[in-house]
């Protein structure tokens, strides 16, 4: 026993004084989680347990110079005063760690980006020199790099690796291993690896690249804009040295958004679009033949066009003998932002497998994204933060993100300290726990470190990244612009700038890699390459125009899709959707409405809303075509009318009967989205392009927040494919119709789609029957990955979900197929009495029906009512050829509930009088006036003004006799 006590006085023997507390600590930690301290304390506890405490008879060296009277006296075996030092050397480090970024060397331009720094002096916790090199480098650093001695120089090393052109912000990441692990990236991987030598000629000849790229459009297109990345060079290789690393880690696809600034120069150098392609677009060359390059490469041009530094390219690449990785840069407009969820929803796609029932089987390896922000966008624009929010939500994340900020400090004219309320532009990423590396960006080497780092990180956690690239802007927002009559202090410096590929050059050779010769020569070689591509360009025909390929006109009869389903497999699909586990409780309220769904195919019943959307989705599932439906509350919907997923009423748990239905052939995702509108559209929206073959649905909650992803509609849903070629099948379903409850819950503002509607952009319907949304569903989902392909826009029910004139038989489900206008049953029996039509859409439609009905005694043998289902296209033939049956046709009246100014009487009009031509027929307007609001907030005006619009579309008008004479 003696002999042990004395191995274990021996073992504790090194430890004294400031490490005798600091393994005391340790071991306090060892107790809660052995996993938290290092491997070689686990060891050294497991062999000799506790380490002595204070009162402990262990001799330790003296070192009476450095212990308070107390100790020496051996009233206590820890020297408190180090003690109190090594605590204070250990807030230093962390602090080092949390805000070493502050000092560091990041600004090209010294543009005062740096801010105090007393956070990381010694001196701020009262530690001098002396202090710390009697301290052990554990007390700074825990696994302290060999052969490290002193908490000295454990503190110099820190300072040097957070404060150089490559600083660190990862405090604000509260997983404990992921925060171990980007120290250790920081502060042991990146300072010890170096780039081979042949590594460093890639990058001086990639930089030389992107830098002459942009020097040769500036002098042979002058005056041309093309948003150049000068001042921001090192995004080339930055942002390729990316891609490379996602598709060596298995990415199969690489997705990819960013806005104007540095697009040509990453088409050119990371997608790979030939240069003469470029050089065609700026002579407006009709010759658009793809030039051979590594790989394929396709590019999108659309019946319309778009601007050169919108467009958005395809490219493949090989890695191995077989595997291939697609990388895509989706199309952008100047919304800056507003791609990156449209990317998100393209990398979500890349991921799923749809190809079996229940939800997608999602690989987050298979497909990564990377984003390029502006910094001034970055930081001002909302729709950053509603993308960086899907990262940990199951229906929407994409596994991480990889965000670059191309940081050039200015946003067209407008500095930092006027366009953001925070230090860096990255800072929002903080609230979202992203991981963050500022770098130098005339540093490439330090660029080339953080891509890396980012990459890794990406695959490891599947999480987002960002690298925040600061650098400048060496001319003005476009090569037009004069940026010095708003910055002349930063343009001074600015021109005595060395570029970045000049000062790596200078620094190869001042390290003897490279001769200034041998530097000058892959200058000329790159100078070469792009006079070469446009002296082929050059010698083309540039006089005509490009030719665009015009869109084929809408084709009514080819979107007439069989859409009916046999009576008999609705039956046995119904019998499905009411089939659940005998386990699961069912709430017993909802159990009941959805039991009575059982009775509704039989003869003489009816299937409401709700109930013919779930069989229109089962249907479309036992076709084989997957289906994601996304939005806020879809699982329950807004109305309760959906409950698609069941929730077990005594356990929580969740079932949905579209995932074991037998009949299913295909993947049926459902999610409750994030209250986001523009996001979640845009997600949704880039899911359908990727995957053409998708189904894809949002849901608003109200029409009216759509408002919310006006950009979003603009910008890609209605103008995507006449500007990029970009063909969608979304389908947006927005709740409309007024029904008293304000205006904030009344329109989903139908006009702006129709005013939006051209060149058959999509459909717009507003319907009036469960029957007809069944087959319009559908349709659409027969047309989808096929030519006929476009958005549809529902003007969706609120109301008239439960409304019984709105159910339909099940004959007209089986039988029936969708009709772009409705005849009112029970009118227009007598063609030659029918002095006025009336024609209506949607929700008025059914309260004239109701109307209609309580008045059934009444004579309306001169009325009849036409309901146009199908706003656009707009059905001519058919609305032509019921007007061509009533020979005394004295008036055409639109009614709608909708303000003049709203809704779709602007559209209709001259549609109208366009089909009377020369007739002596009035065509007018019956509904609200002209407003700035679209509803009214008070129920008892809105039902006065609502029967009013009733009454007066019912009522015949007084015949005036012709008087003659006195």
């Amino acid at each position: 026993m003696s002999d042990n006590n004395e191995l274990m006085q021996g073992q504790w023997q090194q430890f004294f004084g400031p490490n005798l507390g600091y393994i005391q600590e340790q071991y306090d930690i060892y107790l809660q989680n052995a996993e938290a301290v290092s491997p070689q304390y686990r060891e050294l506890f497991a062999q000799y347990g506790a380490p002595p405490r204070g009162d402990s008879p262990v001799t330790r060296p003296q070192t009476a110079s450095t212990e308070p009277s107390s100790a020496r006296n051996g009233s206590t075996s820890v020297d408190t005063v180090l003690l109190k030092k090594a605590i204070a050397a250990g807030q230093l480090a962390w602090n080092i760690r949390s805000f070493g970024h502050l000092a560091a060397d990041i600004d090209p331009l010294d543009l005062s980006i740096k801010a105090s720094s007393k956070m990381i002096e010694p001196s701020t916790y009262g530690l001098t020199e002396d202090d710390l090199l009697k301290l052990p480098p554990e007390c700074v650093w825990e696994d302290a790099p060999y052969p490290m001695k002193t908490a000295l120089e454990a503190v110099q090393k820190l300072r040097e690796v957070y404060t150089g052109s490559i600083a660190f912000e990862f405090g604000h990441v509260h997983d404990e291993h992921e925060r171990k692990w980007l120290n250790d990236r920081a502060e042991v991987v990146i300072p010890s690896t170096k780039l081979l030598n042949s590594e460093k000629e890639t990058l001086l000849r990639k930089l030389l690249e992107a830098e002459q790229f942009e020097d040769f459009l500036q002098r042979t297109f002058v005056g041309q804009k093309r948003f150049s990345a000068e001042g921001v060079e090192a995004l080339i290789p930055l942002t390729d040295e990316i891609v490379h690393e996602l598709t060596n880690d298995g990415a199969r696809h690489i997705v990819m958004g960013m806005a104007h600034r540095g697009r040509l120069n990453v088409l050119a150098h990371v997608l790979g679009k030939p240069y003469g392609n470029i050089f065609s677009e700026f002579q407006n060359s009709a010759n658009k033949k793809i030039l051979p390059s590594e790989g394929s490469l396709s590019i999108n041009y659309g019946w319309t066009g778009d601007v050169k530094y919108h467009l958005g390219a395809n490219r493949s690449i090989h890695s191995g003998e077989t595997a291939e990785t697609r990388i895509t840069l989706a199309n952008n407009p100047s919304h800056l932002e507003y791609v990156n969820p449209v990317v998100g929803g393209f990398a979500r796609a890349a991921q799923e497998d749809r190809s079996k029932p229940g939800y997608p089987v999602q690989n987050l390896d298979l497909a990564a994204s990377i984003i390029i922000h502006g910094d001034a966008a970055f930081s001002g624009e909302g729709i950053v933060a509603e993308t960086l929010n899907f990262n940990n939500l199951k229906g929407y994340t994409s596994g991480g993100t990889i965000h670059i900020i191309a940081n050039n400090r200015i946003g067209f004219t407008t500095e930092s300290h006027d366009s953001r309320s925070t230090h860096y532009a990255s800072d929002l990423a903080k609230g979202f726990e992203i991981p963050i590396v500022h770098v130098n960006a005339d540093d490439p080497e330090a660029c080339l470190a953080a891509a890396r780092m980012a990459s890794e990180y990406r695959t490891l956690f599947k999480k987002d990244f960002l690298v925040d690239l600061i650098g400048y802007r060496r001319y003005g927002h476009n090569e037009t612009d004069d940026p010095e009559t708003t910055q002349p202090l930063i343009y001074k410096k600015v021109k005595s700038h060395k570029t970045v590929s000049q000062l790596y050059a200078d620094k190869l050779v001042r390290e003897g890699f490279l001769s200034a010769e041998g530097a000058e020569q892959i200058k000329r070689d790159v100078q070469n390459k792009l006079k070469t591509a446009y002296d082929e360009v050059k010698g083309q025909d540039h006089k005509n125009p490009i030719q665009q390929t015009q869109p084929k006109p809408y084709n009514l009869e080819a979107s007439k899709s069989v859409t009916a389903v046999s009576i008999d497999k609705l039956r046995d699909i119904n019998k499905g959707l009411l089939s659940w586990p005998k386990s699961f409780s069912v709430y017993g309220k909802l159990q009941r409405i959805l039991e009575r769904r059982s009775d509704a195919l039989n003869e003489g019943e009816k299937v409401d809303w709700g109930h013919a959307e779930t069989l229109a989705f089962a249907s479309i599932l036992a076709d084989g075509r997957p289906l994601r439906l996304s939005g806020q509350d879809v699982e329950r919907a807004t109305f309760a009318h959906r409950n698609l997923v069941l929730h077990d009423s005594v356990t929580g748990d969740t079932f949905c009967p579209l995932h074991s239905l037998p009949e299913a052939k295909a993947s049926f995702a459902i999610h409750n989205s994030p209250l986001s509108e523009a996001g979640v559209l845009g997600l949704e929206y880039g899911y359908n392009v990727y995957a053409p073959e998708t189904m894809v649905i949002w849901e608003a909650q109200y029409g009216d927040f759509v408002n919310a992803a006006q950009v979003l509609i603009d910008q890609f849903i209605s103008a995507g494919q006449s500007k990029w070629t970009q063909r969608s099948g979304l389908v947006m379903l927005l709740p409309h119709g007024y029904e008293g409850q304000g205006p904030e819950h009344s329109s989903a503002r139908m006009e702006r789609f129709l005013q939006l509607s051209g060149e058959g952009n999509w459909t717009v319907a507003y319907l009036s029957s469960a029957a007809q949304y069944f087959h319009l569903l559908r349709r659409q989902a027969a047309e989808i990955n096929t030519d006929a392909a476009r958005p549809l826009i529902v003007m969706a029910p609120k109301s008239m979900i439960r409304n019984p004139y709105v159910a339909s038989s099940a004959s007209l489900l089986s039988e029936g197929t969708f009709q772009t206008v409705v005849e009112q049953s029970g009118l227009g029996e007598h063609p030659a009495r029918i002095e006025r039509l009336v024609l209506c859409t949607g929700k008025v439609s059914v309260d004239l029906a109701e109307e209609l009905d309580k008045s059934a005694d009444v004579n309306r043998d001169w009325l009849h009512i036409v309901r146009v289902e199908q706003l656009y296209p707009f059905p001519r033939q058919e609305i032509q050829a019921i007007i061509d049956r009533f020979p005394n046709l004295t008036e055409v009246v639109w009614v709608q509930e909708e303000p003049k100014n709203m809704g779709a009487w602007s559209y209709i009009e001259p549609r109208i009088r366009d089909l009377i031509g020369s007739k002596s027929v009035t065509v007018s307007y019956n509904g609200r006036p002209k407003r700035s609001s679209p509803a009214s907030g008070y129920q008892q005006i809105h039902v006065f003004e609502q029967q009013f619009i009733i009454n007066q579309a019912l009522v015949q008008k007084k015949k005036t006799a012709i008087k003659t004479g006195r």
